[in-house]
């Protein structure tokens, strides 16, 4: 079997091995796939896997050997599931092996948003407490968590992660769901409640849903507004839940206190994109996914999939 990995380098820079799928097939690993040769690389490759390139429903009409996508996240719209399913090719993912990289992160980023560690550090670095008349000094407010109210917006395995996490540092949890979310899962400090009256009650909302044509730009100018002013805003999901713009002007009028992300609507940044400009606003280069420890299991599961698939019994699938 030919098996493609069109993108391997953010999950394996070397500190991993891909011996596990090279003993499933004849394995070709290229690092980075330009969108202009993503067809031709595949050509003749039963198994393909990608992490961000996108396979179109074009693509696979040009590969005619194809016959499964190996998908190195946990998000797949960066392929076209229904063009894959209608060609009968199965697509697997790789769930949860980011649970708790990616909630740590995110307490990471409010961390930042109340304290502005990274900030203070360099400004004593610079001089300023050698320079100042009193003990001590701040550049930004401070934050204390205990007693605020977190609203998580998604309650899959991160997002009920980040509610734990939330709860030990004294916070309440505001929970909202598409899905129906279990009773067992609102632990004494967890409510369920509609995406309205998280919006007014939350001092912090942390998006953790997956994207979807729905919620593309949920985070806008009108629900900005019937937030708390103040609030602080965290995105570790998916960039296009945001209107950008709409979360500059907010950021700039203070009606927002603080935002952090870690995802983007088109990444690598662009020079144009108006987050780059807000005030009170952490970016990070997408890497809440990306410890050795959350890349392993990826590496793992991954090759399960695969051996999986071989087996005729495949797993994670996420279109039939």
């Amino acid at each position: 079997m030919k098996i493609v990995i069109l993108d391997g380098f953010t999950e394996n820079p070397g500190d991993l091995s891909w011996d596990g799928l090279r003993d499933c097939g004849d394995l070709t690993v290229y690092d980075r796939t330009p969108a202009d040769l993503t067809a031709q690389r595949m050509q003749g490759a039963e198994a393909v896997f990608t992490n961000k390139t996108i396979i179109s429903a074009e693509i696979m009409e040009k590969c005619p050997a194809l016959k499964f996508i190996g998908v190195l996240a946990t998000g797949v719209n960066i392929v076209d599931i229904k063009a894959a399913s209608d060609r009968g090719i199965v697509v697997s993912n790789v769930p949860a092996y980011g649970t708790a990289s990616v909630a740590q992160f995110t307490m990471a980023l409010l961390l930042e948003l109340c304290h502005h560690v990274g900030a203070h550090s360099q400004a004593v670095k610079n001089g300023e407490w050698g320079s100042c008349p009193d003990f001590c000094f701040w550049k930004y407010p401070l934050t204390e968590l205990a007693g605020k109210t977190m609203g998580i917006i998604g309650f899959g395995n991160v997002g009920r992660t980040v509610a734990r996490m939330a709860l030990a540092f004294g916070m309440k949890v505001l929970a909202y769901s598409h899905h129906e979310i279990p009773g067992e899962l609102l632990t004494d400090g967890i409510r369920s409640v509609d995406l309205e009256e998280l919006y007014r009650q939350a001092d912090v909302i942390s998006l953790h849903c997956p994207l979807s044509e729905k919620n593309t730009g949920m985070i806008n100018k009108q629900s900005i507004a019937r937030m708390k002013d103040g609030v602080f805003l965290i995105n570790t999901a998916r960039g296009p839940l945001i209107n950008e713009a709409d979360l500059k002007e907010a950021l700039e009028s203070g009606k927002v206190g603080g935002a952090a992300v870690d995802v983007i609507s088109r990444e690598p940044a662009a020079a144009d994109n108006p987050l780059l400009k807000a005030p009170n606003m952490i970016i990070t280069p997408h890497i809440a996914w990306a410890p050795r420890e959350a890349r392993q299991r990826l590496m793992d599961i991954t090759v399960e999939n695969m051996r999986a698939y071989l087996d005729g019994r495949p797993i994670h699938v996420v279109n039939m």
